[in-house]
């Protein structure tokens, strides 16, 4: 795939984003948490160029993509997203023809990175401020880091999903996330339908920092139960409805904001492997 072709399934994956209405996150149709759907527009123009540099190292892109992230949205909109992105992007470099041979690339991708990674991705993480990574009892963001940038997520593993792909080698994306994906043709179902199966399969890491372990945990079985009713209602033609449970999450400040990262790497994957990247393959 092209560098160019690349880039457009990137930001073509964050419009998708914004443009799909998902509970708790921020949309066109829904700002919230302080935050407005043009800043995460501009945030993913802003972050692609980097992201997208060849012969850029993992860190390097992160880091860059997030100094320029500051520059547009005064905050961080896409921190999650850009962590995640940019291995898969450098493993496009590599040319894999389809997913289970851009997998296999990630893969080598992680197994090469460094503790020149590690401290781009910590001065990245700090700059962006998130919270909860910077207060690991090892390796945290705020010290100089001792191991490569893989190692320092795989101890964080435990607590943070966008960790996690680091240490599994983005299995999440590749397996849970691309079956999500390809089960609707519709873009805009796809999206809603990976962001529920993250958000029910297990306790989102950004309600987990900022409203506990317990609050995660009742959101992601309300998320099991609506996406059901979801899946049911969109199997026999209705409209679901979400708008209350958006509401109604946003009046209590809690954001799923890394289901919302995780669906956007997921979107990005399948938009370069599917034949039309406009379209989603499944019925």
């Amino acid at each position: 795939m092209q560098a160019a072709d690349a880039r457009d399934a990137f930001l073509r994956a964050c419009r998708l984003d914004v443009e799909t209405p998902k509970p708790g996150n921020v949309s066109v149709d829904s700002a919230g948490h302080g935050m407005t759907a043009a800043q995460f527009i501009a945030s993913a123009e802003a972050a692609a160029g980097a992201l997208f540099t060849r012969g850029a190292g993992v860190g390097e892109r992160i880091l860059a993509a997030v100094e320029r992230t500051r520059e547009v949205a005064g905050c961080n909109t896409n921190l999650g997203i850009v962590l995640l992105c940019a291995p898969l992007a450098t493993a496009l470099e590599a040319h894999p023809v389809d997913a289970a041979a851009w997998r296999a690339e990630t893969e080598r991708v992680l197994e090469r990175l460094d503790i020149d990674d590690a401290r781009a991705a910590y001065r990245a993480i700090a700059l962006a401020n998130p919270g909860g990574l910077g207060d690991a009892p090892e390796q945290s963001v705020r010290d100089e880091p001792s191991v490569d940038l893989r190692a320092a997520m795989t101890l964080a593993a435990g607590r943070d999903s966008i960790a996690r792909q680091y240490a599994n080698g983005f299995r999440d994306i590749f397996e849970t996330g691309l079956a999500a994906a390809m089960s609707f043709k519709s873009p805009t179902a796809a999206t809603l339908n990976v962001f529920l199966t993250f958000l029910a399969t297990w306790p989102d890491s950004h309600i987990v920092r900022k409203q506990g372990v317990t609050m995660a945990q009742s959101v992601t079985r309300e998320a099991r139960l609506r996406h059901g009713e979801w899946q049911a209602a969109a199997a026999s033609g209705a409209t679901p409805r979400l708008a209350a449970w958006d509401a109604d999450l946003k009046a209590r400040g809690i954001n799923p904001g890394t289901s919302a990262d995780l669906t956007v790497a997921t979107l990005f994957v399948a938009g370069c492997v599917v034949q039309n990247p406009r379209d989603w393959h499944g019925s």
